[in-house]
């Protein structure tokens, strides 16, 4: 799994677990749908620091919370 599929699955277990739908993210969170849909749908490459924190905030967590599960733990090293 590398980054860009681990922030994806990441959103998709909390929004899953707090009940809400993409677009649904998208208005608590400020960020907008074409945005969140592009995380979601694999089309953003490189979603950013500062999107990903937005997100946070909309789902009530820290970033902390948000990178500290085995989602990220168990990266493959993408330089080789």
């Amino acid at each position: 799994m590398n980054i860009t599929e681990a922030v994806k699955k990441r959103f998709d277990q909390l929004c899953y677990e707090k009940g809400i739908n993409y677009c649904k993210l998208a208005s608590i969170s400020g960020v907008p749908y074409t945005t969140v849909k592009s995380i979601f749908y694999n089309k953003s490459k490189n979603p950013g620091i500062a999107t990903i924190k937005k997100l946070c905030d909309g789902l009530g967590i820290s970033v902390t919370e948000f990178f500290d599960t085995d989602y990220f733990k168990q990266l493959e090293q993408e330089i080789k």
